[in-house]
């Protein structure tokens, strides 16, 4: 992430009769391999936040599996969705160090692993460490390459790239809860987690679809060291088989003159050889290995300075108010929208709606709308007279009026109305990047962003087993909407407040230095 836009967006090409640089745009922004980069996102965004989005059902499996309480077998779904958020500073670090496509592989082994051992778990606490840990960082080594590299490959388009690749919640969600619901009825829940986690190596195939995008001038430079290394070692075979062959090729009259001992003299040379040969192998091999430790290291240290400088160093990011506004925000966001995801299922059964519900589910619902939510909000964010930011705040505070009438309904009509309008405005989300880099810049994107997700994962985490914890006391979910509604208008305020008030400031600086 040491790149700026300009190295990002255009290469420079040497003209053979002006030698002068002229400055070309990168086919691959905005287009080319850039959709690729969607796909993948779109696929990555279906398999991680659609399964966790679907949880609900393994939820109830597993209150009936260990009959433990709402409180703490919630935990199980909070850590992983958490857990996949929080860790995005640290895998910010592994981005810049190893780059997106290497993380995002990683990332998938790890994932599918974490699904595969928790079909053998014993007990809700053995989920905390196979499904919540090691999964949930699996996921998060996965979903923020995802977000990073669709900012890097888009410019104008950005709000409708991210958009359409962050539909893959909402299609994932749909799928995923049909899926998940069939293998759990069909082969029991631990089955269906095994499933889960042979289909989650898909994700290292979204990994490799992460190509870096790098400038033509680069690739030119790799090319021409690929032919010049080629060509040496073709001489390099010529020279060394001429005296072999000539060796070879000897007159018949020497061969009868000379006889035994010239057969021996060519043995010792080419045992010789051999020897100075495999010495010289030996010594490439360890210069090779000392290379490439020396470039990982120098990769190593200037991948940490960049993730250093940018959290505690001068131009840290949390110089910026906004931003640090933005974050605040963000700690009471996500749990508003997740809360609904994991309990709903449980308020459908106090209301006697489990048969409405199972012809289409209120989850399903939100999945489908949030589809068009986040490609319409993108369309309308991409239109030149329209500010991001405030189709941004308007969808936030749609979101949390929904949250807050949501107790107030009984039945299965209402619910999906609201259902529809959370699912609609929740679109937002696609908005996040684009709100992230239009603060920051996208040399900073991956750092900021993975702060972000760091706040949204401390919502998620600690948003359902407070529901759950409430539940337990009153015996009713109304109080866990209304209270994490209120935190999240808290959050909103603070968001609208703070840009208000750093443009009275940098109004009131020209003032106070005219009057000195």
């Amino acid at each position: 992430m040491c790149t700026t836009q300009e190295d990002i967006a255009y290469d420079f090409e040497d003209d053979s009769k002006d030698k002068t640089k002229t400055l070309k745009p990168n086919p691959n922004i905005d287009g080319g391999w850039a959709w690729m980069i969607v796909l993948s996102s779109f696929l990555v965004h279906i398999l991680i936040m659609g399964s966790q989005m679907a949880l609900g059902i393994l939820n109830m499996e597993w209150l009936e599996e260990f009959s433990q309480s709402r409180g703490l077998t919630a935990w199980v779904s909070s850590l992983s969705m958490g857990i996949t958020l929080i860790v995005g500073p640290f895998i910010g670090l592994f981005i810049n160090t190893c780059g997106c496509r290497k993380t995002a592989i990683t990332g998938g082994i790890l994932n599918a692993l974490g699904w595969v051992l928790s079909a053998y778990a014993s007990n809700v606490h053995y989920l905390f460490i196979t499904f919540g840990v090691t999964a949930g960082v699996g996921s998060g080594m996965v979903y923020l390459p995802a977000v990073v590299m669709v900012g890097q490959y888009f410019q104008k388009r950005r709000a409708l790239a991210q958009g359409l690749s962050t539909t893959g919640t909402g299609f994932g969600t749909f799928l995923m809860t049909i899926l998940l619901k069939h293998l759990c009825k069909e082969f029991g829940w631990r089955n269906a987690m095994f499933i889960q986690g042979a289909v989650s190596l898909n994700l290292c195939v979204c990994g490799a679809l992460m190509r870096p995008l790098s400038s033509r001038k680069d690739a030119n430079e790799k090319g021409v060291k690929r032919n010049s290394s080629e060509d040496y070692h073709a001489k390099a075979l010529f020279h060394s088989a001429k005296p072999i062959k000539s060796n070879g090729v000897l007159h018949e009259e020497q061969e009868k003159k000379e006889g035994p001992v010239n057969d021996k003299v060519l043995d010792n040379i080419q045992a010789m050889k051999c020897k100075g040969k495999t010495r010289r192998g030996k010594h490439l091999y360890a210069l090779c290995i000392l290379k490439r430790v020396s470039q990982l290291t120098v990769t190593i240290k200037k991948g940490f300075g960049t993730w250093y400088s940018s959290y505690f160093g001068a131009a840290s990011l949390f110089t910026n108010r906004v931003f640090v506004a933005f974050v605040f925000w963000a700690l009471f966001a996500y749990s508003s929208f997740v809360i609904p995801f994991i309990h709903l299922p449980e308020i459908v059964k106090q209301y006697n709606l489990s048969t409405q519900n199972d012809v289409f589910p209120l989850t399903s619902i939100i999945a489908i709308v949030h589809i068009f939510g986040k490609v319409i909000l993108g369309i309308i964010s991409d239109l030149p007279c329209i500010s991001t930011w405030n189709v941004f705040l308007t969808a936030n505070f749609t979101l949390v009026t929904c949250i807050l009438i949501l107790p107030l309904m009984h039945t299965y009509i209402s619910l999906a109305m609201v259902c529809a309008l959370i699912g609609f405005s929740s679109g937002y989300f696609s908005l996040m990047p684009v709100v992230t880099e239009d603060l920051v810049g996208i040399e900073h994107l991956a750092n900021a962003y993975g702060i972000i997700l760091c706040a949204n994962g401390i919502s998620a985490l600690l948003g359902p087993p407070f529901a759950g914890w409430i539940y337990d006391i009153t015996q009713k979910y109304d109080f866990s909407f209304y209270i994490c509604g209120l935190l999240y208008m808290v959050g909103i305020i603070f968001l609208l407040i703070q840009p208000c008030i750093q443009k009275k400031q940098s109004k009131d600086k020209p003032t106070e230095s005219t009057k000195v």
